[in-house]
């Protein structure tokens, strides 16, 4: 899969999210109007200059239409459900260590301890859960992100989306984590149930109607909002800080500008800033997790009693492991999605640059 993910990158003329079209200059450039108006195939990234392209047929739909949402939806459900799922040993033991410190003593003995009990095969309970769940979230988290960042600059405006387009990732990366974490709900309240109850459940069908004969549909819901107050600063703060990351590295850390780096340079660079901002993400939101681990596997629990009988050390129970996950997790997210894009030819728009408008103004200035 990876392979051919390389191949059609190289024959790509939008090769990496930070390359730059090379235009020739022997062709001929037909004159562009004073007052330019969107002609089909125009590519205008959120946040960037509305600069006249030719239509590019190596894309398969055109940017910000109906079909380009629904093809980012399924990078999405491919880079979120396959990571999540390959994480599961890791994501069972941190939870582990979140609701049973005394028996789980850290991520070393928490391994050891499990397998001891219930063999390799233990390390795997929650899988398939976790593969629903994170390819619905994932579906609606790139997706709708994709969706609700051409929209919020639509309604602000080409400059000001440009001025605060950290804003503007902030809000649109917030808004679809929303709807995300609603569809995500269920399959982690399962998860977590069947990872740290035992003897409750062996895997996904035995739990559901287990969770409601005790408990009703509440059992998939209870925990929602706690997974609000920690996926969204989590999503905010990976889609925000990894933009943001990129920018410093190539300023401050690469020695040469990014159009000069090779296709391995820039993915050392994207999985670099993935995982820096992976970290942020897992510190931010990494008690309102705790609690999630706890509300789902304590009946008739609320969110604010589990976080008054943790008290403010308990709320970091696990931290360490999380780190690990959430960063590993964040930079095989970006390398995968932007891959799919490459593969599915879902246009990927340069970076923003300060819009013509912008620039005159400064200038008079």
């Amino acid at each position: 899969m990876f392979s051919s993910f390389f191949e059609t990158a190289r024959n790509s003329p939008f090769r990496t999210p930070f390359g730059r079209v090379q235009c020739d200059a022997s062709k001929s450039i037909a004159p562009i109007a004073a007052d330019p108006q969107p002609v089909e195939g125009r590519q205008i990234a959120a946040a960037a200059a509305a600069v006249p392209v030719a239509a590019d047929h190596s894309t398969s739909c055109e940017f910000g239409s109906t079909k380009y949402f629904m093809l980012c939806g399924i990078g999405g459900i491919l880079s979120c459900g396959t990571t999540h799922t390959f994480v599961v040993p890791l994501d069972l033991v941190k939870c582990r260590l979140q609701v049973d410190s005394a028996k789980y003593k850290n991520l070393v003995h928490g391994f050891k301890v499990t397998v001891a009990e219930e063999g390799s095969r233990g390390l795997a309970k929650g899988w398939f859960p976790t593969l629903l769940g994170y390819s619905a979230q994932g579906l609606c988290k790139f997706g709708l992100y994709e969706l609700f960042k051409v929209k919020y600059a639509d309604i602000i405006g080409e400059e000001n989306a440009y001025l605060y387009r950290t804003s503007l990732y902030l809000a649109a990366s917030a808004s679809a984590e929303f709807f995300a974490d609603i569809a995500l709900a269920p399959f982690e309240a399962a998860k977590v149930k069947i990872q740290t109850v035992p003897g409750f459940a062996n895997n996904f069908r035995e739990a559901v109607p287990k969770m409601l004969k005790e408990e009703g549909v509440n059992a998939f819901y209870k925990g929602l909002v706690p997974l609000w107050m920690r996926q969204i600063p989590y999503t905010m703060m990976k889609f925000a800080c990894f933009e943001r990351t990129v920018e410093l590295l190539y300023k401050y850390v690469v020695p040469k500008p990014r159009a000069e780096c090779s296709k391995g340079e820039q993915l050392v660079v994207t999985f670099a800033a993935g995982y820096i901002a992976g970290v942020f993400c897992a510190v931010v939101s990494h008690p309102a997790d705790v609690v999630v681990s706890k509300l789902n596997q304590t009946k008739g629990a609320s969110a604010a009693s589990i976080a008054k009988s943790l008290g403010f050390m308990g709320m970091w129970n696990g931290l360490t492991p999380r780190i690990i996950m959430i960063g590993t997790l964040t930079a095989l997210q970006w390398f995968i999605y932007d891959g799919v894009k490459v593969a599915l030819g879902i246009p990927r728009p340069p970076p923003p640059e300060m819009p013509a408008s912008l620039k005159a103004k400064q200038k008079g200035n």
